[in-house]
């Protein structure tokens, strides 16, 4: 039976972005989806439009995935969490799923054979 692997989503802040790609490239992670997002859930920030002051209830957040094979599991989030953390509330969440299925939409292939895998 082959290795599982896992999907790594990382809700993080934006200026963060160019450290945790430094670090994912460091344990060998160079493939990835980044999507611009926003959160909810934080006090948000007191911001000044036209002379208004209102506070932001949707922040700016970015959302990373990763595939990995599951041995490369704990690397990955530990560079994430090294990278992304500056100790303020709103600094983010990493969630981990299992991969059942993986297609390349290119060559139709499944599971290892639908490139690119960080294994």
């Amino acid at each position: 039976m082959s290795e599982s692997v896992k999907l790594v989503t990382a809700i993080v802040k934006p200026f963060k972005l160019d450290q945790i790609l430094e670090a994912l490239a460091r344990v060998g992670i160079v493939t990835l989806t980044v999507t611009e997002t926003k959160g909810y859930g934080q006090t948000g920030q007191t911001e000044l439009y036209r002379g208004m002051e209102f506070t932001a209830k949707f922040l700016p957040m970015l959302k990373i995935e990763v595939a990995v094979a599951a041995h490369r599991l704990d690397k990955v989030i530990a560079a994430i969490l090294g990278a992304a953390k500056t100790g303020l509330a709103g600094d983010g969440k990493i969630f981990v799923c299992e991969l059942n299925q993986i297609f390349s939409v290119r060559t139709g292939g499944a599971d290892k054979t639908a490139p690119p895998l960080a294994a």
